[in-house]
């Protein structure tokens, strides 16, 4: 099956336990104002390749893994092509490998049952817990995500939560009690969260895309902010980090 991809790191190191394979997908629906990847979002672009030749080369870096490492599909947003991505992820999984998917959750039921079955960990990106924010940080409306989310809660699918720290856009008391109160109702399905701290590496991108940047004026983090966060939300897996 044929499928079109942004690029493969062999030895990604965040995006899931231990050394990992990360295959970046094309196309994505959001356009979230921090995105450090915009060369991702038109799924016309990138490159095509068919699944097979994907896991060839990923078969070739297993010996890396170990017990712990593996394969994640990131993006752009890897649901889009949610049979392509269920393809490489079943001969993954028949192949002993680890599987990991990074998706921002606006996707549909159909994508994610096709995926799911195959999904040993989900990479589940919070853009915001609040409506209004959710829109003016991305574009679309939240509905889509929390239909997802219901999906996701049914699989039990493993969860590791992500979630961009903006100052004095989304790290607020009242913004972080609205994060607090959704993690809640997903319960033991979070194994982890991490704050990822935004940071402005991608503007050139924009630029070179003919794009407007709308956060010139945000600054990364300082580490006693994400500290701040850490608390409010009583986790402890602060990680020096981002991805979008």
């Amino acid at each position: 099956m044929k499928g079109r991809l942004h690029s493969i790191e062999s030895c990604g190191t965040v995006d899931g336990p231990g050394l990992r394979c990360v295959i970046f997908f094309q196309g994505c629906a959001l356009r979230c104002r921090y995105c450090h990847n915009p060369d991702t979002w038109n799924p016309q672009e990138g490159y095509e390749i068919d699944s097979s030749d994907v896991i060839k080369k990923v078969l070739r870096f297993k010996p890396y893994f170990t017990s712990q490492g593996g394969v994640t599909l990131s993006g752009g947003e890897p649901l889009l092509q949610a049979a392509f991505a269920a393809d490489i992820l079943k001969e993954c999984k028949k192949a002993g490998i680890h599987t990991a998917v990074d998706t921002s959750g606006w996707v549909s039921r159909i994508a994610l049952e096709k995926v799911l079955p195959y999904t040993d960990l989900l990479l589940l990106d919070v853009k915001a817990a609040d409506h209004q924010l959710y829109r003016w940080l991305t574009g679309k409306s939240d509905d889509t995500f929390y239909a997802a989310l219901k999906t996701i809660q049914e699989r039990k699918t493993p969860l590791w939560i992500r979630y961009v720290v903006l100052p004095g856009i989304n790290d607020s008391p009242g913004q972080i009690a609205t994060l607090k109160e959704l993690l809640i109702t997903l319960g033991d399905q979070v194994e982890k969260i991490d704050l990822l701290p935004y940071h402005p590496l991608g503007i050139h991108k924009w630029q070179k895309l003919g794009l407007t940047y709308t956060l010139h004026n945000v600054k990364p983090p300082h580490e006693n902010a994400l500290e701040a966060v850490s608390k409010d939300l009583l986790v402890n897996t602060v990680r020096p980090s981002y991805i979008a």
